[in-house]
């Protein structure tokens, strides 16, 4: 029997994805806005619509805040699966960024007691968006290639690193608020119209690299660090995340395509979890590079250095 692939709603998988993969499932988080409680739907079939529609609603001003899924939730979406002679690897948003792993470790701790005979595991993606998305997607093609779950589970934990994002957002005051930038960084860069190129370190975080101060350059940024990382890109596939930009995703594909021979690359929408901290008009891609130095290992912003 085909062991369960479980992850979380920071994926951004889209539906038409989900629905197409067996024994997988992607776990639903809970966000509110405007104070609102709401729940993000994996399997939404208008996915770009329902993106649209919250990212408007935070130009508006609108605000937007996130939850973690806790220990019990992952408890009560496991439980079925154990109960039915089930394994399950979980593949899980970055310990880096949040909580949510954490939970994952207690969930298993707690219910590998209670079901000695059943492999369940956690693997931290060290990843966000469509990077942890891309990062499932691998492991996914792993497993039908007929890997069982521990091999599955040393792979994946190998892979993590090796998932390498870079992205642009338009307003750093989105950061700010989930504090992942400086409120320093975030002033200086709204006073200068900056265009900040972030990427995600070896161990999760998010980073500010570069400043620019022109949209177009900044998605060029992008399409560079692809360029200059990634391992032999025509024949690999790219995941595009965007924050109801679609314009600027379709210009980072074609540049993709005609420069690097891109063939497979997946676009689709950021989901209110990550798009309540990176803000509207964020664009993101993600790809596999030879090991972890794509990610980089130098200091953040809390060194006290504002980018």
């Amino acid at each position: 029997m085909a062991f369960w692939i479980m992850t979380d709603a920071c994926c951004d998988l889209p539906a038409s994805y989900t629905k197409e993969q067996a024994c997988f499932r992607v776990m639903p988080m809970a966000y509110q806005l405007d104070g609102e409680p709401r729940m993000i739907d994996p399997l939404d079939n208008h996915p770009d619509q329902t993106a649209h529609a919250f990212y408007e609603r935070l130009r508006s001003g609108g605000m937007a805040t996130t939850s973690q899924i806790n220990q019990a939730e992952w408890m009560n979406a496991l439980r079925p699966l154990l109960e039915e002679g089930n394994d399950v690897l979980l593949l899980v948003f970055s310990s880096g960024l949040s909580g949510t792993y954490a939970a994952a470790r207690l969930a298993i701790d707690e219910l590998s007691a209670a079901y000695p005979g059943r492999r369940l595991y956690a693997v931290d993606s060290l990843s966000a968006s469509l990077g942890e998305g891309l990062f499932v997607h691998h492991v996914l093609r792993y497993r039908d290639e007929g890997h069982d779950i521990d091999a599955c589970y040393t792979y994946a934990a190998g892979l993590a690193k090796r998932v390498i994002h870079w992205f642009t957002v338009d307003d750093l005051q989105f950061l700010r608020r989930g504090g992942r930038v400086s409120a320093v960084s975030a002033y200086v860069g709204g006073m200068l119209k900056i265009k900040p190129v972030l990427n995600v370190d070896p161990k999760g975080h998010l980073i500010a690299r570069e400043k620019v101060q022109v949209r177009k350059k900044s998605l060029r940024a992008l399409y560079d660090m692809v360029e200059k990382y990634a391992v032999d890109p025509a024949a690999q596939t790219m995941f595009i995340s965007h924050g109801d930009c679609p314009e600027d995703a379709a210009w980072l594909r074609g540049k993709l395509s005609t420069g690097l021979g891109v063939k497979d690359i997946l676009v689709s929408s950021i989901g209110p979890v990550i798009g309540a901290h990176s803000g509207p008009d964020t664009v993101a891609v993600f790809f596999l590079g030879q090991g972890a130095e794509g990610r980089l290992n130098a200091p953040d912003w809390r060194s006290g250095a504002p980018f």
